[in-house]
């Protein structure tokens, strides 16, 4: 048994027993880990954090070979990131973006790029005064990073330069040129502006993509690919997304008198 400290994000937690927490962190160093700290629901001043979902702490653990599970001696917050906190608008698209991480990422894969990803889109999500675009851009980063993207620098199919309009292939994972359409009959038209759009956030930090302008239409074909192409290939639905999609369908129905 080896004792390690790191910093952290809190994925989820769960009650174990009467006292304990089972919580599951994204790690710096460590990738993704599920740690139980004992005692916390009875004693919690035992550690310096309330383990809230999605804050960032730094943890020292017990890792013990072939367990799934490692013991988290301490705790200790670093950043609870209450600007999220006060909207809960922002509340939502930080769960939204904690929940893909930890379905995408699989355990103990080290990884700092999406570490730092992660960390400082929640940073942004707390002051941008367009959080939205936080979320969209934080999906296609973690897709590129992750290796887990769709194929848009050509035909997914057969290989060649897409010249022309195109489609989207969820079954195969990216764009088909004209001569494979028959590939996949399901497959949508996708705009020119939204590969393009993609592509550019792919191969930008996140600072410079803040300033990237995106049309309503884009923004809404965007949000529809990405979801679309997250539920297809993970095979699962995201509850935050749905709650954020209810909470966005409830504002915009008019109010009456």
């Amino acid at each position: 048994m080896s004792i390690h400290k790191t910093e952290a994000i809190v994925l989820n937690r769960r009650p174990f027993r009467e006292t304990s927490l089972i919580a599951d962190f994204f790690t710096l160093e460590f990738g993704k880990i599920s740690g139980l700290l004992k005692g916390i629901r009875t004693e919690p001043k035992k550690f310096a954090s309330s383990v809230d979902l999605f804050s960032l702490n730094e943890i020292i653990f017990y890792r013990k070979q072939n367990s799934d599970i490692q013991l988290v001696s301490q705790c200790d917050l670093k950043n609870n990131f209450d600007a999220i906190r006060r909207d809960v608008t922002r509340v939502s698209l930080a769960s939204v973006m904690i929940e893909l991480l930890h379905a995408v990422m699989p355990a103990e894969e080290k990884n700092e790029e999406i570490f730092s990803l992660a960390h400082s889109s929640l940073q942004e999500l707390g002051s941008c005064a367009n959080p939205e675009k936080i979320t969209t851009i934080f999906k296609i980063k973690l897709l590129s990073l992750s290796g887990f993207k769709p194929h848009l620098d050509s035909c997914v199919s057969c290989g060649n330069k897409i010249l022309s309009q195109s489609k989207f292939s969820l079954a195969l994972g990216g764009l088909i040129c004209t001569t494979c359409n028959h590939k996949d009959k399901n497959a949508r038209l996708i705009f020119r502006g939204t590969v393009a759009t993609i592509l550019h956030i792919e191969k930008n930090e996140l600072k410079n993509n803040l300033n990237l302008g995106i049309n309503p239409q884009i923004k809404r074909e965007l949000n529809l690919i990405l979801n679309a192409f997250l539920t297809y290939h993970l095979e699962r639905s995201f509850k935050a997304q749905r709650v954020l999609e209810g909470m966005q369908k409830a504002d915009a129905l008019p109010l009456r008198a």
